[in-house]
């Protein structure tokens, strides 16, 4: 039986070569085609994803040079003129605090001196041009401070911290209760002030009514009650709801003014740091 003929053909085109059982293959230049065409589908979907995908690259290469600044989020308070609810918050966090608090052994008290160097930040040195400002000497903030800290035992507070600091100008009161389980408010401070016209044992002798009071809350905004005075040519706003709460604040600190030994220990403690001009850190050995 004769074999098949041989297809024509051209230059690098498809051929079939008969074999001996009667079936065609295909010879190498028609593999070589078929390679070809092969390759160059495979280049076409690479091409594709390549284009597809040239964008995001780009987009995420531009990302840091957009100018797009981050989001910031700001809390502005209400401190003259609190909620309702937030009036309840604070009220049920001063009645909260023991008025006969059981001491443990343990307590600290140091004293020290802080100073406020404007140099020393440089935002606050450079003028609008981006220039460096020099600034006179006697800018320089000074603050004589006492601290005094004592344990709770029995109480949902952890400890009580009063602290006392006085620069050229006026004389700061501050009293930070600390809760022992924090699951909403985590620390209370009733603050108050007073011109440093008058020497600290005046102060301490004298009720000075509080001026300010701030829950510290777990996760959330800070509630906080200040006495707000006039703004511009506007009159004082009104705070006489509020009275009950600063004045029961203001009867706290001075409660614990007195079961802290304040009176007797912050003149005492600030004669010495300008006698010797150092700070000193006392603290009662812990109990076994």
């Amino acid at each position: 039986m004769a074999s098949p003929l041989r297809e024509k053909r051209g230059i690098g085109g498809p051929g079939l070569v008969p074999t001996t059982e009667g079936v065609a293959r295909i010879t190498r230049p028609s593999r070589d085609f078929l390679l070809s065409c092969y390759n160059f589908a495979v280049f076409c979907k690479i091409l594709m994803v390549g284009i597809a995908l040239a964008p995001t690259c780009v987009c995420k290469a531009q990302g840091p040079s957009s100018g797009k600044q981050p989001q910031v989020k700001v809390n502005v308070l209400n401190v003259c003129t609190p909620s309702a609810d937030e009036q309840k918050e604070i009220a049920s966090a001063l009645a909260g605090i023991p008025n006969r608090p059981s001491f443990s052994a343990d307590f600290e008290v140091d004293r020290g001196r802080s100073v406020l160097d404007p140099s020393g930040n440089p935002l606050a040195m450079a003028n609008p041009a981006g220039k460096v400002a020099a600034l006179p000497t006697d800018t320089t903030a000074v603050a004589d401070f006492v601290r005094i800290r004592h344990d709770l035992a029995g109480s949902p507070y952890l400890n009580v911290q009063y602290s006392f600091s006085r620069d050229t100008h006026q004389m700061v009161e501050t009293l930070v209760f600390r809760v022992r389980d924090p699951k909403d408010v985590m620390q209370v401070s009733i603050e108050d002030s007073a011109s440093s016209v008058t020497p600290a044992a005046t102060m301490l002798s004298a009720t000075t009514p509080a001026s300010r009071i701030k829950l510290e809350r777990f996760g959330k905004s800070s509630v906080v009650l200040s006495r707000c005075s006039a703004t511009g040519e506007g009159p004082p706003p009104d705070q006489s709801a509020y009275e009950p709460l600063f004045s029961a604040a203001s009867g706290l600190l001075s409660q614990y003014r007195d079961m802290l030994g304040a009176r007797r220990l912050v003149p005492e403690e600030l004669t010495r740091i300008h006698g010797s001009g150092l700070a000193v850190h006392r603290t009662a050995p812990h109990s076994n």
